[in-house]
């Protein structure tokens, strides 16, 4: 006897074979048998115009803090993710030295933008050591699957503790954070993950510490995944990273090599298309490079008193250092603070950062002063051009006239569909992006796969149901060696996402205050999803999560090749 039969579905096993009617049958947590008529079960679904695919895949995720309180990973579970890939960027909290605990949380609260109350209140400290954090996770239960990335940031805090993100390290201290991440692979990580991207800044504006890794550490440290034949390397790309220096990481150690983040940059929309080019070249020489593109425009929601999409500039530097204080608000007001960050918005061939473009897809969403209330809803570009004022004045005079913590909202990149069609497309394009569990403040694009489903399938017709469903369930499965999942066959495993496709989508953005020490966070509804399952487990129905499902996720720890 079968423990499920979900009968009447269309299929779409993953692999993008043609949609067809049939009915599957679960047991044991895998999928036992496909066809027309399947023998008995122990419970039986009706899923008559309804599509069964496989859950899926979000390769870019940073739950590494919340999983230690939150087994759901939410929202991501309920929005038909029943795999996260954590640590990503390296912004991981293992290993981590008791010493070293509370910078590692103020770290991650402005370059990822979480709460530090949550994350004082949520996190457990139950480990020191990336093994005993991989122990941890498996030991309280999760209930999508998690693989976990090594992240850079903390491997070199271990080492170099507050010097971490000042200095170069030393032949000995690359030496000791190698050993660390070979430990970390043998334990069951999925790979190594780091940044060398401009924004990526923590506490002050300090920069996150693998910024401060030059060629020979980032040379040697990749070169852990060739010596154990095993592993993704992960990073997100700066200005000075070039797609070429990663092709020869590639060659160096015959291992992948995952660039995020690949956007339509309205300063430059054509270099994304350049670099995809490099990787196809590259792709022709045998190395297996990817780039991470996501499938919405990447915008998000902020205050001047914390505003993140600006501190990519570097002559916002200043500011950073002073945010909270009186100083900051002078710095705001100063003429020669104004007109170095309008120099450098205007610069060209800077990519992935805010400038004069953002400010037509900027609008006001909240404000504090009932008579500010007419500019609701209207974007910054039209409200300067009304009174013939510099957006950038507009804005910091705004901040400052008693709006400090005014809401805009903004798209910064991504905003042009036919071009991110072109992105969406690509054969070696792995969508993802959706930075579930961080940025909770700012947005919240964890129904990013329920977005592709909906908005560029059935609205747009850009992609067809069966190209959508592989491009976030096999093909990052694939990328990632991850074995039997993302495909909807006989012996894998039964990670299904059961949705109506008429009405399949990402709600509006909501605020919600479910987090630790009452802090709040963005969230999204799923629209038309009926039902997830995890390794066979039912863990959301058409009314959402299943409180009473357990935690029948696993920590991956094997990988395939």
């Amino acid at each position: 006897m079968y423990d499920l039969v979900i009968e009447n579905a269309k299929i779409i096993d993953g692999l993008g074979t043609p949609a067809r009617n049939a009915t599957v049958a679960v047991k044991g947590g895998r999928i036992a048998a496909i066809g027309q008529k399947l023998g008995d079960a122990k419970e039986r679904i009706d899923a008559s115009a309804l599509v069964l695919a496989p859950g899926i895949i979000d390769l870019h995720t940073h739950f590494d803090a919340q999983l230690t309180w939150d087994p759901y990973a939410t929202p991501a579970s309920a929005l038909g993710v029943t795999t996260a890939v954590i640590g990503n960027c390296g912004f991981t909290i293992a290993p981590c030295k008791p010493e070293d605990r509370d910078r590692t949380l103020r770290n991650l609260t402005h370059v990822e933008g979480m709460s530090l109350e949550a994350l004082r209140a949520g996190v457990d400290w139950g480990f020191t050591s990336y093994p005993e954090y991989l122990d941890l996770l498996e030991r309280k239960g999760v209930v999508p699957n998690v693989a976990s990335f090594c992240g850079h940031s903390s491997v070199r805090t271990w080492v170099l503790g507050a010097d971490a993100a000042k200095r170069a390290a030393t032949r000995a201290e690359v030496a000791e954070m190698k050993h660390i991440v070979a430990d970390a692979l043998s334990a069951g990580a999925i790979g190594f993950a780091t940044s060398t991207a401009e924004q990526h800044n923590g506490e002050n504006g300090t920069p996150m510490p693998s910024r401060l890794a030059d060629e020979y550490e980032m040379l040697e440290l990749t070169a852990a995944l060739g010596e154990a034949r095993r592993g993704v390397f992960m990073l997100t790309k700066g200005m000075k990273t070039t797609v070429p220096w990663l092709e020869e990481l590639a060659a160096r150690n015959g291992r992948p090599v995952m660039i995020a983040a690949m956007f339509i940059d309205p300063n430059d929309p054509a270099r994304v298309f350049q670099e995809f080019d490099e990787i196809e070249a590259a792709r022709g020489r045998g190395r297996e490079l990817w780039g991470q593109v996501g499938c919405f425009p990447l915008g998000m929601e902020f205050t001047i008193a914390h505003p993140y999409p600006l501190e990519a500039l570097l002559a916002w530097r200043p500011a950073i250092e002073a945010e909270g204080s009186e100083t900051y608000r002078r710095i705001l007001a100063d003429p020669s603070f104004r007109a170095a960050i309008k120099a450098e918005a205007r610069t060209t061939g800077v990519p992935n950062r805010f400038s004069y473009h953002s400010f037509e897809h900027m609008t006001v969403k909240e404000v504090r002063e009932k008579r500010h209330e007419p500019m609701l809803g209207k974007t910054v570009a039209d409200l300067a051009r009304a009174i013939a004022k510099d957006p950038f004045d507009w804005l910091l005079d705004f901040a400052l006239d008693g709006e400090m913590a005014a809401m805009f909202d903004c798209k910064l990149f991504n905003t042009d569909e036919d071009n991110v069609r072109r992105l969406l497309r690509h054969p070696h394009a792995a969508i993802a992006l959706s930075d579930a569990g961080a940025h909770l403040s700012f947005l919240c694009d964890a129904g990013f796969g329920l977005h592709l489903l909906g908005h560029w399938v059935r609205e747009r017709g850009d992609l067809t149901l069966e190209e959508a469903v592989r491009a976030v369930t096999s093909r990052p499965a694939e990328a990632y060696r991850i074995e039997d999942r993302g495909r909807l066959v006989p012996g894998a495993w039964a990670d299904l996402l059961l949705f109506d496709p008429s009405t399949v989508a990402r709600g509006e953005k909501r605020r919600v205050n479910d987090l630790p020490a009452g802090a709040s966070r963005m969230d999204t509804a799923a629209i038309g999803v009926h039902g997830v399952w995890v390794n066979g487990v039912r863990t959301v129905d058409a009314a959402g999560p299943i409180e009473g499902c357990g935690r029948p996720g696993k920590l991956l720890r094997e990988f395939a090749v």
